[in-house]
Parts: structure tokens; sequence; C-alpha cells
């Protein structure tokens, strides 16, 4: 999975799942631009380890909500790294309220909704041009299970997962013949900074309900972002891949075995 040459942009690639993909996708040869919203320090924390390593990579700080924001990262990546972008990683967290519908506003469930959706769309359109040139590119969405499976609480996270696994398949289904795979993986609970606050009764359950009776780690997301990232994936686009230890498949079958046989 050799990325010598490539050149990527990691979205909230400054901590957890972001970071640890920021670095293997250095690692595996390719120049990283690891873009970030707030949190400068922990970013040049990324690029020092990638560049230790005899990697190249450079943060840039844009909220990838805002049109201008998405342009000036693209034109930094390739004034920086080449001319053209070759792999975007689409992993920038757009927060949200945890709450029941009847209780959701509008407005929070809206901003969830339109931060991801217009993140997602501004970064494609403006890394599309480039892939399209040279008739290669690969882009990755990261989603989340609540987008298929409705959970307690996640109704605007599931539904703004929910229509960018969507909006990825029509990406997909239209840049597919002019060389750009596109897919979609959606991690299960990572332990990352983002999740420590959890009590660790509830990570147990989690663990509980994973076949593999572990959570993910950041690494363990990294490697299938990287694996799609690569030529080995050349043959894959409009895949949708939960990364989550078997999660979903034991939730539901467990689910499954507890209603009622019908007689």
């Amino acid at each position: 999975m050799n990325l010598n040459g490539k050149t990527a942009i990691v979205t909230g690639g400054s901590r957890g799942i972001g970071a640890a993909t920021s670095k293997l996708l250095a690692q595996r040869g390719a120049k990283v631009v690891v873009n970030y919203l707030n949190n400068e320090a922990a970013a040049s924390s990324v690029v020092t380890d990638i560049r230790t390593i005899g990697g190249e990579a450079a943060a840039f700080q844009a909220d990838v909500r805002e049109e201008q924001a998405v342009d000036s990262l693209v034109q930094f990546a390739k004034a920086t790294f080449g001319a053209h972008v070759d792999i975007l990683v689409n992993n920038a967290n757009i927060p949200f309220h945890f709450s029941p519908f009847a209780e959701a506003s509008w407005e929070d469930f809206a901003r969830k909704v339109n931060g991801e959706l217009k993140s997602a769309f501004l970064l494609t359109k403006a890394v599309l041009p480039s892939m399209v040139a040279q008739h290669a590119g690969r882009i990755i969405y990261l989603s989340a299970g609540p987008g298929k499976y409705p959970m307690d609480g996640l109704i605007a996270h599931g539904t703004a997962k929910g229509a960018l696994d969507t909006f990825a398949g029509y990406i997909a289904h239209e840049f597919g013949p002019l060389g750009v795979t596109v897919n979609v993986i959606a991690p299960s609970l990572t332990e990352t900074a983002a999740t420590a606050f959890l009590p660790e009764q509830v990570k147990q359950t989690f663990r509980n309900f994973t076949p593999l009776r572990r959570m993910g780690q950041p690494d363990d997301v990294a490697r299938v972002i990287a694996f799609l990232a690569s030529d080995d994936s050349r043959f894959l686009t409009g895949t949708y891949t939960p990364v989550d230890g078997g999660f979903t498949m034991d939730v539901y079958s467990r689910m499954d075995a507890s209603l009622p046989t019908a007689q």
C-alpha cells in the first residue's frame, strides 16, 4: 500500500482518528496536510511526529464548513506539495446535541445536518477538478452506524450521517468513470479524547456487544482508510464498511434473537 508521491488532505487531522490517519498515510509515503479547526498545538504535534520519521506534512487551519476556507485549504495543499490532491479523508467532527426528537430544536438539528453535508460538499467540489484531470483520486468519508441504525438521542447525528452515505454514493456513481473512487467507513465507539468522558460501564457495554470484545483504536480505523487510499483498493467504490469489530452485526443479531418467535 505504497502512497509515495501522493498528496492527502485529512480534515480533523489533529486528534483521534484523524491524527492516526495523518501519521499512517505519511508513514506509507503520502505528503499530508493536517487540517484543524482550533487546536493548533495538536496539529503541530502531529506534523512534528510525521517529520521525525522522515515524512512530509504541514498543518493548515480551516473551518471546512466555509467555502473560502476550504478553497484556501486545497490551494495550500497544491502549493505546498504539488499541483494536485490525490486523497481526501473527510473526517472533520461536526458537533451535535444528544436529544430525542421530542426535545430537539430545528436549529440544533439543522446545524448538524447542514454542517455535515456542507463540509462534504465543499471539500468534494474543491478536490475533484485535480482528481478528474489526472483520472485518479481517492475520497474517503467517515460516517457512523446511527446513519443506518437508529439509536436513542442521535436523530441529528444519524440523519446527517445517513445523508452523507447517500451523498457519497452519488459522487461514486458520477465520478467513477472519471477515475475517482469514493468509499465510506463507519467506525463504532473508538477510544479517543472525544470518548474519554464516557463512564467505564458504558465502554464495557460496547465491549460486551462487540465480537472482538474491545473498543476500536484510532489506528484500527486509520489502517482501513490507508487501504482505501491506496491502489490496493482500486476496484472498490461506492462501498460502506463498518469498522466496528462486529458491533453492528452482534447487536442486531442479539436483538433478533430476543424477539418472540411467531407461532
